[in-house]
């Protein structure tokens, strides 16, 4: 494990910045619950990103300053946030009709697996005594256009999170565009997995053999 100690990548503010830099003026977004929150932090200066928290905000803004905090205004995950000028509320049925409807460009989820194939595994492990929490993912997934998942690229035991076959119970199948870890960010497609950018450090060689699904280069 001495290998995995020496190269870290990017750290969890770096990948959410790369993932907001892959989101286009205009886009409607939403956020899953963790790393994927970092994101809204980051938007460029010029570029207009309208983000959906599905509790029913649309125009959610970055995290507020310390000691500005408003108890009433949070994000699904209960963490306080802001809301931009022109934001609106509404019911929670609504905000799942937004996004059964398909009018969200593209959603950021966490990952415990995600396969070579773009299956995604976020919401449980199968244990027994694992406390599941589904969330709105597996609406999110089905209706959303484009699914960004952000992760750290191996576990806490230095097992892989991006797999052959997903073996903990899934989200939905297919479903992934783009991976982005703290080793590198990755397109999935019908071709299989491929390697857009490597973090500082890391080389294809490495990112292979911590990745447990077989990567390409472009």
């Amino acid at each position: 494990m001495v290998e995995k100690e020496m190269i870290k990548g990017w750290d969890k503010n770096e990948m959410a910045q790369k993932a907001a830099l892959d989101i286009p003026n205009g886009a409607y977004v939403n956020l899953g619950i963790g790393m994927p929150e970092l994101v809204a932090g980051f938007v460029p200066e010029g570029r207009e990103v309208i983000y959906h928290t599905e509790n029913g905000l649309l125009g959610m803004g970055p995290s507020p300053e310390p000691g500005k905090e408003d108890p009433e205004l949070i994000n699904a995950g209960k963490k306080n946030v802001t809301a931009i000028k022109g934001a609106c509320y509404f019911h929670h049925a609504d905000s799942f009709t937004m996004i059964r409807g398909q009018h969200l460009d593209i959603c950021v989820l966490g990952a415990l697996q995600v396969s070579g194939q773009g299956d995604l595994a976020n919401w449980s492990t199968g244990a027994k005594d694992a406390i599941p929490a589904v969330g709105g993912a597996m609406d999110l997934v089905a209706g959303v256009k484009t699914i960004y998942v952000i992760t750290k690229h191996i576990t806490k035991n230095g097992d892989p999170k991006i797999v052959e076959k997903c073996t903990y119970p899934l989200t939905g199948k297919k479903v992934v565009d783009r991976i982005y870890t703290n080793y590198a960010i990755i397109d999935v497609t019908e071709k299989g997995l491929f390697v857009k950018e490597m973090a500082p450090g890391v080389d294809f060689d490495f990112l292979q053999k911590h990745t447990g699904a077989k990567l390409n280069r472009y």
